[in-house]
């Protein structure tokens, strides 16, 4: 069993675990926020994980390994990040973003030995983050509490159950082999980790309560993405792009 199923059944027994304990909450929760004893506990522990193994890690790759193989790293994993984007493009009714993604992916996997290279954007082909989560915001659903997921981080019930759809459907995820996927599921959440470091530290700088500064700076920032994908899906207007990986969590 791969290390993204271990995680993605153990977020959907502390979904259920949330739920239940949502009642702790008591008389002066955050409405959005009525699982915050429970989330504060995971936050805890990912800052735990994160300062024991992550971090570490993260900082040892960012200052050893040649920057070269650092962006050849990233654009890999940013080329297949591209086809769910696709997919979920597609979804949202955005057939323009959509059909750029597969073209980015098409023309870095072919010409930019297989995405190391990320030729797409110096084409002039622009990137388009999305995901399921913002796909079904797109139609309405609603996000549901603030929910902190472990070592994956801030999220809403809605976003987590789009998080389990975009970890299944991911080619990560389908590589047959165990060992191989498990060493690109590492080196994935290594790179992540290292685009994040400078956030981070200001993030530890600046705010006095880490988690609601964190908390509140997500749902913000996913209910802007979700109108601006919204418009875009009616014609309306046109959705902000990004050539990096959004930090979620995902999302």
């Amino acid at each position: 069993m791969s290390i993204r199923s271990l995680v993605c059944k153990g977020v959907s027994a502390l979904l259920l675990g949330g739920v239940l304990t949502g009642c702790a909450s008591g008389p002066n929760a955050n409405p959005r926020d009525p699982l915050e004893p429970y989330n504060r506990g995971v936050s805890q522990f990912n800052e735990a994980v994160d300062d024991a193994v992550l971090k570490p890690v993260a900082t040892a790759y960012r200052d050893i390994a040649p920057r070269l193989v650092q962006t050849g790293v990233n654009n890999f994993f940013g080329n297949l990040g591209d086809v769910l984007s696709a997919a979920n493009a597609g979804l949202q009714l955005r057939p323009r973003e959509a059909v750029e993604n597969l073209m980015r992916f098409s023309v870095n996997t072919v010409f930019g030995l297989g995405g190391l290279l990320d030729i797409a954007s110096e084409m002039g082909m622009e990137r388009t983050r999305t995901d399921f989560g913002q796909t079904l915001g797109r139609w309405g659903v609603p996000p549901g509490p603030y929910f902190v997921m472990p070592i994956f981080g801030p999220s809403t019930i809605r976003d987590t159950a789009g998080f389990a759809v975009d970890s299944n459907g991911e080619l990560v995820g389908r590589t047959k082999d165990v060992a191989a996927r498990n060493s690109l599921t590492v080196l994935r959440v290594v790179d992540t980790r290292a685009g994040l470091l400078g956030a981070t530290n200001l993030l530890q700088e600046a705010a006095l309560d880490k988690y609601s500064f964190t908390r509140d700076f997500y749902l913000q920032r996913r209910q802007n993405q979700i109108e601006a994908i919204r418009e875009a899906g009616s014609g309306l207007g046109s959705v902000q792009r990004s050539d990096t990986q959004d930090a979620q969590s995902g999302k």
